[in-house]
Order: C-alpha cells, then sequence, then structure tokens
C-alpha cells in the first residue's frame, strides 16, 4: 500500500502533463493586401520610388530575423534557413514568421519592378527582371505552403491565394504566356471580388480597388490571345496606351493596322480626294479614324487628353513624312499666288489642319476640365465645382480661350486654304465664338476686382460676339451653339445685376464722402462750409464751432526795399559864384602873416 500511493501520484501527475500538451492550437490572422499596401504607400511606391521599398523589404526582414533569433548563418558564414511549421505551432508559435517569406515576395517583386523601368534603356535587364519575378513566385509558394495549414483562418488563406496567383500572373505577363497570365490574373480577381463580398463596408474599397488593377491586363490578355486582327479591339488597345500599361504598343498598333493600311489609299477633304502615298500618314489617318471611337468609350477627361496627345506625337511624324517628300520634287517647294495646290501640298494642309482641330479639341477638353473646379458666380442653382482640386479662378479660363484662339489663327493660315472662303467663314466664326467666352470670362475677373462698369462693357462685347457667331455657319466638327446660347441667357441677367452694384458702389461712395465731411466737422468751423448741408449736432451746444475767433496767421509778402537809382541822373547846380576871387585871396595871406607875427593887432591900442 505504501509503495502503491506514490504510484498513484506519479500517476496523477502524468495526466496532468498530459493534457497541457493537448492545449488547442492557435489560430493567426494576417491580413496580407492591408499590411502590403499600408508598407507600399508609405515607403516610396506612392511616388513609384520600387528601390526605396526594396531597401526597406531587405531592412524588415533582417529586424524580424534579430527578433526571432532566427539568422541565417553569423558573420562569416551564410546557412540558408526557410520558415517551417514548427515556428508556427506549438508554445513559441509567433505570427511574425510569417512575414518573412512575405516580404521577401514583396522584395523581390519591388527589385523587378525597378528593373522594368530601367530596362527602357538597357534592354538586358529584362532578363534580370524575369529571375527576380520567379524569386518573388518561389517565396509566394512558399508562404502558401504554410499558410494553407490549420494554424491559419480562412481569409488568411484565401488573401495568400489571391496573393499567390497575382504574383504569377504578373510573371507570366511578361513573359508573354497571355493564357496562363490571364488564367491566374483572373482567378486573383474572382477570390478579392468574394472577399469584398464577405468583409464589412469599411475593408470592401481596397479590395475592390485591387480588382479594378487586374482589369487593363485582363484585356490586353485577351486581346492577344484573340490574335490582334480585328478592328474593333484596336479602340481597347489605345485607350490601354492612355493607362500606361503597355511600353510596346507602338510597334503592336503598327503590326496590326499594316493589314488594314493597304485599303487606304486615297483621302476625300472638303469635296477633292488625295493619293496618299507615305506609309507613315497611312497609318496615322487609320489611327484618326478609330480616335472618336476611343474618346466616346473614354469618360475620364485625363484618359482623352493623353490619348490626344499620343495622337498629336503621331501627326507630327505623319506631317514630316510629306515635308520630306515635298522637298524631293523641286516643283512642289514654293507655291505661288493663284496656282491650283498639288496633292501632295493638299495632304500636307490636310494634316495640318487635323493638328490643329485635334489641339482644339485637347485644349477644350482642358477647359472642361477646369470647369469641374471653376465656381461660376452666375450660376448658383447649377451644380458648382465638383473636382477635388485647386480652385481654378476665372482668368485661368480665360487664359486658356486665349491659347485656342492663337491655335483657331494658326488654322486660318494654313498654306493652301486662304482662297477657301467657305473654310475660312467656318473658321472666322469659330473664333467669333472662342471671343465670345473669353469676354465673358475677362467680365467675371473684373467682378472679382469690383470694376464694375468695366464688366458691363464685356458683358456686352461677349453678347455681340455670340449674337454674331450663332448668326453665322457653325463649324461641322465643333458643335457649341447649345453653349453660346445658354451664355447669352446668363450674361442678359448678369449684365443687369452688374449695372445695379455699380450704381449701389457709385452710392456708396457718396456716402463715404459725406461720413468723412462729418467727421472733420470738430475742426472744419461752420462759416468753411456753408455751402454743404450736414447735420451737426455740436451746433446745438454751448460752444459751436461756428467761427474761429483766434485768425490763423497766414503768410504775407515782406515790406520792398527801395534803391535811389535816379542820383546817377540829377544835374546839378554850377557853384563858382560861391568860390572866392584871386585878389581877395591875396591879402587874406597878407594878414594872415601879420596876425601870425603880431604885426597890426588891434588889441594893443
Amino acid at each position: 500500500m505504501v509503495v502503491e500511493e506514490p504510484n498513484s501520484g506519479e500517476n496523477v501527475e502524468k495526466s496532468d502533463s498530459g493534457t497541457a500538451v493537448a492545449e488547442p492550437p492557435k489560430i493567426f490572422t494576417v491580413e496580407i493586401l492591408h499590411m502590403i499596401k499600408d508598407a507600399q504607400q508609405q515607403h516610396g511606391l506612392r511616388h513609384g520610388d520600387y528601390q526605396r521599398y526594396r531597401g526597406y523589404c531587405t531592412r524588415r526582414i533582417r529586424r524580424l530575423r534579430k527578433a526571432l533569433k532566427y539568422p541565417q548563418g553569423d558573420k562569416r558564414h551564410f546557412k540558408r534557413r526557410d520558415v517551417t511549421l514548427a515556428h508556427l505551432t506549438g508554445k513559441k508559435a509567433d505570427e511574425r514568421f510569417i512575414h518573412i517569406p512575405l516580404i521577401s515576395a514583396e522584395r523581390a517583386w519591388a527589385y523587378a519592378m525597378q528593373l522594368k523601368q530601367e530596362a527602357n534603356t538597357e534592354l538586358r535587364k529584362r532578363f534580370h527582371l524575369i529571375n527576380k519575378l520567379r524569386r518573388a513566385c518561389f517565396y509566394a509558394l512558399q508562404l502558401q505552403e504554410l499558410c494553407n495549414t490549420e494554424a491559419f483562418d480562412a481569409r488568411t488563406k484565401l488573401e495568400c491565394e489571391a496573393y499567390v496567383a497575382w504574383m504569377h500572373g504578373t510573371l507570366h505577363f511578361e513573359l508573354q504566356l497571355w493564357d496562363s497570365a490571364g488564367e491566374h490574373l483572373k482567378r486573383a480577381q474572382v477570390v478579392y471580388e468574394n472577399l469584398a463580398k464577405a468583409l464589412p463596408e469599411d475593408d470592401q474599397e481596397l479590395y475592390r480597388a485591387k480588382v479594378n488593377e487586374f482589369t487593363p491586363n485582363l484585356r490586353y490578355c485577351a486581346y492577344n490571345i484573340s490574335g490582334g486582327a480585328s478592328g474593333g479591339k484596336i479602340d481597347e488597345i489605345l485607350e490601354l496606351r492612355a493607362q500606361g500599361v503597355l511600353e510596346n504598343l507602338d510597334v503592336l498598333v503598327s503590326q496590326t493596322k499594316t493589314e488594314s493600311s493597304e485599303g487606304l489609299q486615297t483621302i476625300d477633304w472638303r469635296g477633292r480626294k488625295v493619293t496618299v502615298r507615305p506609309e507613315k500618314v497611312r497609318l496615322f489617318l487609320l489611327s484618326t479614324q478609330e480616335l472618336d471611337k476611343s474618346l466616346a468609350k473614354t469618360a475620364k477627361l485625363d484618359a482623352k487628353i493623353e490619348l490626344i496627345e499620343r495622337i498629336l506625337m503621331d501627326c507630327k511624324d505623319a506631317i514630316q513624312a510629306v515635308r520630306d517628300e515635298i522637298k524631293q520634287d523641286p516643283k512642289l517647294r514654293s507655291l505661288t499666288t493663284g496656282q491650283t495646290v498639288s496633292g501632295v501640298q493638299y495632304l500636307l494642309a490636310y494634316l495640318s489642319y487635323i493638328r490643329h482641330s485635334r489641339t482644339l479639341q485637347r485644349n477644350l477638353c482642358l477647359v472642361d476640365q477646369a470647369k469641374l473646379n471653376f465656381d461660376d458666380p452666375n450660376q448658383k442653382q447649377a451644380t458648382q465645382a465638383q473636382g477635388d482640386g485647386k480652385r481654378v479662378r476665372p482668368q485661368d479660363l480665360a487664359r486658356l480661350y486665349e491659347i485656342i484662339l492663337q491655335n483657331v489663327t494658326e488654322m486660318q493660315q494654313i498654306t493652301g486654304m486662304e482662297e477657301d472662303a467657305q473654310y475660312q467663314n467656318e473658321v472666322a466664326n469659330l473664333a467669333l465664338t472662342f471671343k465670345a467666352f473669353r469676354c465673358y470670362y475677362i467680365a467675371l475677373t473684373l467682378i472679382d476686382m469690383k470694376k464694375w462698369k468695366e464688366a458691363v462693357a464685356l458683358y456686352e462685347r461677349a453678347s455681340n460676339y455670340a449674337n454674331e457667331s450663332l448668326k453665322g455657319k457653325p463649324c461641322a466638327e465643333f458643335q457649341l451653339q447649345s453653349d453660346l446660347k445658354k451664355m447669352v441667357s446668363t450674361i442678359d441677367g448678369s449684365k443687369f445685376s452688374a449695372h445695379a452694384y455699380s450704381v449701389l458702389e457709385d452710392d456708396n461712395s457718396e456716402d463715404a464722402t459725406g461720413v468723412s465731411t462729418k467727421a472733420q466737422k470738430t475742426s472744419k468751423p461752420l462759416y468753411e462750409r456753408l455751402s454743404q448741408y450736414k447735420e451737426d449736432q455740436s451746433l446745438h451746444t454751448r460752444a459751436p464751432n461756428v467761427f474761429k475767433l483766434t485768425p490763423d496767421m497766414e503768410p504775407i509778402p515782406c515790406k520792398p526795399l527801395f534803391f535811389d537809382l535816379a542820383m546817377n541822373y540829377v544835374e546839378l547846380p554850377s557853384l563858382e559864384d560861391k568860390l572866392e576871387s584871386p585878389g581877395k585871396k591875396g591879402a587874406s595871406i597878407t594878414g594872415f602873416v601879420k596876425g601870425f607875427l603880431g604885426w597890426g593887432g588891434g588889441g594893443n591900442k
């Protein structure tokens, strides 16, 4: 009995230790997309700096391995140590271990994107890019292998599956394996869509934005899978180029259009047919035919502007090709007045017209974009500024219309179109339209400066331009009649409003003058302002300011100095009769001697 008691105690201890080992395993939740998006936005990818983000990933991995005490060798020797399932289960399980393969995949992907930017000038770096994407896929598969265990919940498994599919889709997209790239990207898109539906509304925005990122690549994969020979897909490819998805799109588009360019041998413009011989011009004219369809399908103004600017670059090359052909023929170098325009010169005029008209279309898109951030004081009931950018001032819109008018002036000066009266009338009518809009926004600028009279004058001028333009024949390519009518109706009310403000300003100026006079009543007595009637309460007091008893000292001229200048012209009388005769002069001398010697003195008698 004594021996059995300790045995029974030992059994109890073993049972207690067995229950301690059988603790439930920890289940981790890793929000992969949220974590990497935050890291990307905070460490360089907001500005497209992949090198900075790669450096952050390197430092992050070093800190993780140091904190988890899981280094790869020592200072002298390297020994590879991957994360295993044992680090995520048991008593010492730590969620940070799963961050090591995730950040490693992000580092390799960031390096690949950095090389993609540099591969535009150094083509050999594309091979390095592919290797880094393969390395990123390797770490992504390690991550998936660990996340598919019981140590992670269902959300983490789904996010890991979508991440791995996206990484493989990116690799196959760069390898131009369109079928597999489309499958992987579509799988990632579907997983993120399902996650967005299952999560609360606060977390759905991030996943929906990620879903939208896959759309351009999926469309391009579908285009390449279909062979790219159908003409209906070209407008989608042009729109993809505006979004900056493709690098070698110019080569692909030219290859696709070469088959269709053979049928475009002549053009018909303003009742005249011209043969098109340069290959660049044919490809460009084919692009312009598809541009309008792409613009109709594109809703964003930024994408439209990008599409038009790319077409303008192609137009520049086409014009240069025609000019080179003209230089080769000496007969076509000069065009005299009255001479019939040759076919090549007419083609050059047509291309110049396309360049100016597309530039005008681009500038009108800039005007529409600026109006989104503009508050029109004359349209308070209409929809006000909807954009999130900097507020636009009326002088900014006036400057845009000034640029448009310069463009219209260049359209009037196209070589070979000077004698086309119908063309000149249409362009002149278009110039009147834009002059009306320019005057309108200059009037709004003057209203902000409180110059009401000048604003009324410009309103009147804008109305005259608009009415004159409405009477003329409009341009078929630019239909602005509805905007003109709307502006005329707005001016009719705004003109009288500005005039009313002008009258009120005159009244206020008079009141301000009266206030200033009233303010000077203490220093200006009543006798000095008898011609002005102003109520002065100080006149009813004991000391009214009627007259200043002590007059102010006034400056007066000093007393003049008089000089006797007549003395020089006075004739003095003669004084000879007052002088003594010579006889009397001698006697006087004798008498003087006698008196001096004592002779004949009468005092001795």
